[in-house]
């Protein structure tokens, strides 16, 4: 969804709140990464925080309550395998649901919330004309420092942790019909964190991540900003029944992009953690400008909000 010509993108918003709000201490990480980072370097604690509004996150018609439950806990599990740690605790706040509704999005909530290891601890309620959820979240690191967006030099490895796409294609596929079941839908329905690959990437030396929620495009644009470094790629990895594009911009894969210098150690620890190997699809660079697949300019597409 986009919104209308001439209000400002979310990121300007970003940037103004943390102008505001002003930097951290020494060792820390407030606004501007996939989570804060807090608490002293031995034992840093990640917090994280995302809001589903219906008519803009989501839409009833497109899955039932309880795959909506799942996918708000998965959004911000996503955050915590973005820094390369482990989920401790969360809680949830509703607003405009019906006692019933209540029930159906807390099934499957609580289901991916056993599932991944995170508990629900507490929250809060409340009357609205619209249905929102919003979950914050605790984590913690998994033996090495949180992977900020930030880290990357050039010359290193850009990973991808699967194929792109699937659940941009999953939602295409049920606007054309709610009664669809692919594993496209699944993916959308019933997307995965890759919480042990954010792990496994950490422990093989990344240097720089973030989640693929927004869309490759723009979120890769934003590790390669925040890091200060050029992206060439020479690989889309296109998950089967997705086209390229939604590859590119479609967002909600929940995969991580990540860059590495040593692929070596990279794909011993992925081995060594029974995982699927994630995909070298490209190389860092020290020209800030470059940005480009096959030689050819990368859009920066996915999905932005606009305020006004």
């Amino acid at each position: 969804m986009t919104g209308s010509v001439g209000r400002p993108h979310e990121l300007e918003a970003i940037e103004l709140l943390a102008s505001l709000v002003g930097p951290g201490p020494e060792g820390e990480v407030w606004i501007g990464d996939d989570a804060a980072v807090l608490g002293p370097a031995s034992a840093p604690v990640l917090f994280a925080t995302d809001l589903a509004a219906e008519g803009v996150h989501f839409d009833r018609r497109h899955g039932t309550l309880a795959d909506l439950g799942w996918r708000v806990l998965v959004q911000n599990l996503s955050d915590i395998a973005a820094m390369g740690g482990r989920p401790r605790a969360a809680v949830v706040a509703v607003a405009g649901a019906g006692f019933d509704e209540l029930g159906l999005i807390y099934e499957g909530l609580l289901e991916a919330s056993r599932r991944f290891g995170c508990p629900v601890v507490g929250g809060d309620l409340s009357d609205a004309t619209a249905l929102n959820i919003s979950v914050a979240i605790l984590g913690a690191s998994a033996g090495t420092a949180p992977v900020l967006r930030s880290g990357a030099g050039p010359g290193e490895t850009v990973f991808v942790t699967g194929p792109l796409g699937a659940a941009s294609a999953g939602l295409r596929e049920l606007r054309a019909d709610p009664g669809a079941r692919s594993a496209c839908t699944a993916a959308f329905l019933r997307p995965v964190p890759r919480l042990g690959e954010g792990v496994a990437a950490a422990l093989g030396g990344a240097r720089a991540m973030i989640d693929v929620s927004d869309g490759f495009g723009i979120d890769l644009r934003r590790l390669a900003e925040a890091s200060g470094v050029g992206v060439v790629l020479d690989e889309l990895p296109v998950a089967p029944g997705a086209t390229p594009d939604e590859a590119l911009g479609g967002g909600e894969d929940y995969e991580l992009v990540f860059t590495a210098p040593d692929p070596g150690a990279v794909a011993a620890r992925f081995a060594e953690s029974g995982l699927r190997a994630p995909v070298p699809v490209g190389t860092t660079t020290a020209d800030v400008a470059e940005f480009l697949l096959r030689g050819v300019p990368l859009a920066s597409t996915g999905y932005e909000h606009r305020l006004g």
